[in-house]
């Protein structure tokens, strides 16, 4: 059971960072539980409290950038009962404008089961300084 809880996390963490990629807000409305306690905080950004705010993040950050792609590293899925947590490293490379940028995140994504669904109620990412 664990082991099977741990795949279907690990497959909506890949979801998630699909619908990144894809600069996707409607991936991202099937992603996210529709809660007031779900948060958010981007690099260099305040915390964003409710779906509605968390929502916003995502379009502000979709329609400001032209492409996104990923490369996680040292992934860490952990489950216990209902909420399980992802802690990753994300190796970016973005281009806003005509300038590409590569820059890696430390990232965490916690889900919650709702139902027969993992739906994610937080991400928060932090500049990696080397």
């Amino acid at each position: 059971m664990l082991k099977e809880r741990i795949e279907e996390v690990t497959q909506m963490n890949e979801l998630f960072y699909r619908g990144f990629e894809q600069l996707d807000v409607a991936l991202m409305d099937s992603i996210w539980a529709h809660q007031e306690y779900v948060t958010c905080i981007h690099p260099g950004w305040s915390i964003r409290v409710g779906w509605p705010a968390v929502r916003d993040s995502w379009v502000v950050i979709f329609n400001n950038t032209f492409s996104m792609k990923f490369e996680l590293t040292e992934v860490q899925v952990q489950v216990a009962a209902d909420v399980a947590w992802v802690i990753c490293t994300e190796n970016i490379t973005s281009r806003v404008g005509e300038n590409e940028q590569n820059s890696q995140v430390v990232s965490t994504n916690i889900f919650e089961r709702i139902g027969d669904e993992w739906k994610i109620i937080h991400h928060h990412g932090s500049p990696l300084m080397e």
